[in-house]
């Protein structure tokens, strides 16, 4: 499958988070836009360094009005350990066997699953889209520039 583009309609999904509740895409429809960010894996070093530039920057974005979510092919009990230990006060969803990426075209780069960010509008719409496998810590800032841009 391919990628959302810009002006598309996101998929919508249903996953657990590392807290236990589950968490859909629709929850935030009319109310919050979203930063949804697909990451390789669990306490690797550039995921780690993502998270926790994410979580640094958490209550700016809720500030501007949306939520993160962060997505990657591990269980939701290794999330609830990462969250701790990156500071994530945001939902970490456990997509295991990676239907949810697969729907966003969030691709492998080599052996490991690419690193995406996606800025989705209250209305569920992508308004952004970013890929950096090697630039972790640019995804925070595009998904910031890309929100601000953003007129409700």
């Amino acid at each position: 499958m391919g990628r959302p583009r810009i002006g598309e309609k996101a998929p919508d999904f249903t996953l657990p988070a590392q807290d236990g509740r589950t968490v859909s895409l629709h929850d935030f429809a009319g109310s919050k836009n979203v930063v949804l960010y697909f990451y390789p894996k669990d306490f690797t070093m550039g995921c780690t360094v993502e998270t926790k530039a994410f979580g640094e920057s958490y209550d700016g974005i809720l500030a501007m009005g949306a939520e993160i979510l962060g997505i990657s092919s591990d269980s939701a009990e290794s999330h609830s350990g990462f969250a701790k230990e990156c500071g994530a006060k945001f939902p970490l969803l456990a997509d295991e066997g990676g239907k949810i990426r697969e729907s966003y075209g969030a691709k492998s780069m080599g052996l490991m699953p690419g690193r995406v960010t996606f800025v989705i509008d209250k209305k569920g719409v992508v308004r952004h889209a970013f890929s950096s496998q090697m630039r972790p810590k640019q995804h925070i800032t595009e998904a910031m520039e890309a929100l601000r841009a953003i007129k409700d």
